[in-house]
């Protein structure tokens, strides 16, 4: 398949600051990435160099095969083909729905202006408010109305900079997927911004974790929560907690939970004292077991309970548990280990 996008080793800097370090990765055509990491570690300006607003002091961006920005070399934003949803939308107040999508479409004349202006009007399902102006639209309205310019003349690259962040979560997961469906219907690459994981998750392909200017993993999100490349990562994504470990064996972990068998990375020698993950699926409420914990705090999600338990020496673990076990805090629970995938750090 195509490579739609690729940066090589880019780096960018702000009065001597270095904002970017060093990043490489590569999107196909059709796929949608995320940045996904915590606010100020970079990925808007990464997000704004991929579309030619800053210039990168080191390194290369590649759209399509071809080199569009280097330290000095700089194609304009205008001759990217690269479309752009900003986090407030930015829709023209003075412009119904249907002018707004218009001027994403200069290029297009008379009855092809039409033609395609319908066929936004049906995938985006925007049709009954289309002679509307912003101010009467509702947030997930708007998103939608700023997609359809954004995507109007059917850009290279689409880039989306955090476009749910003033939504309740329940609306921008469910936008996330409508989005998805969308541009995966046109066959649009698009890379989204975001530091809501779930969100990320629900729209992206592949999605790379950024902090403090570096790309830290570039992966699915299965390989991103199970498989972590490091610390920070498996910290970041999703919930869990570090349990100190002791190497006994080429794929054994002693813990005051018991032992841990799984892969592990080469190199763990015997008596290596490492950080081992574990998440609440990993950790099973089980009435027969003589392993227990004490419950500390409990919340309800509806199908499950998410437990804060305490083990005999005072760590805390998560567990997800079925609802029907409704367990009063400050009761003893018994537990089991079920870890389908080890991940353990060495402690340095």
């Amino acid at each position: 398949m195509t490579t739609a996008l690729e940066l090589k080793n880019i780096s960018v800097a702000f009065d001597r600051l270095k904002i970017i370090d060093a990043i490489t990765f590569a999107l196909r055509e059709g796929d949608i990435g995320c940045l996904l990491g915590p606010s100020g570690c970079g990925k808007t300006t990464l997000l704004r160099t991929i579309a030619g607003f800053e210039t990168p002091f080191e390194g290369e961006v590649w759209i399509r095969g071809v080199r569009v920005s280097d330290n000095k070399h700089l194609v304009p934003v205008e001759q990217r083909q690269v479309g752009m949803v900003f986090q407030d939308y930015a829709l023209f107040p003075h412009m119904t729905v249907k002018q707004n999508i218009a001027f994403g479409l200069q290029d297009f004349k008379g009855h092809l202006r039409e033609v395609r202006i319908s066929e936004l009007v049906e995938l985006l399902e925007i049709g009954e408010f289309l002679y509307k102006y912003p101010h009467r639209l509702s947030g997930g309205q708007q998103q939608r109305v700023a997609l359809a310019r954004a995507i109007a003349s059917r850009p290279r690259i689409l880039l989306l900079d955090e476009p749910f962040a003033s939504m309740d979560i329940t609306l921008r997961e469910q936008l996330a997927k409508d989005v998805r469906n969308i541009l995966k219907q046109d066959g649009i690459t698009a890379v989204l911004v975001s530091h809501n994981q779930f969100e990320a998750f629900a729209m992206a392909d592949i999605v790379g974790v950024i902090n403090e200017g570096r790309l830290l993993q570039w992966d699915t999100a299965f390989n991103l929560y199970h498989r972590p490349a490091t610390s920070y990562v498996a910290d970041f994504i999703g919930e869990g907690v570090f349990l100190s470990g002791s190497v006994t064996g080429d794929r054994e972990v002693h813990t005051e939970l018991g032992v841990i068998t799984g892969a592990m990375p080469l190199g763990l020698e015997q008596g290596t004292t490492v950080a081992v993950l574990i998440r609440p699926d990993d950790i099973i409420h089980d009435d027969m077991s003589e392993l227990t914990a004490r419950v500390t705090d409990k919340a309800f999600r509806g199908a499950e309970f998410l437990y804060t338990l305490a083990l005999e020496n005072g760590t805390r673990v998560l567990s997800l548990v079925p609802s029907h076990h409704n367990h009063p805090v400050n009761e003893d629970i018994g537990i089991r280990l079920e870890i389908d995938h080890l991940v353990v750090f060495p402690v340095r």
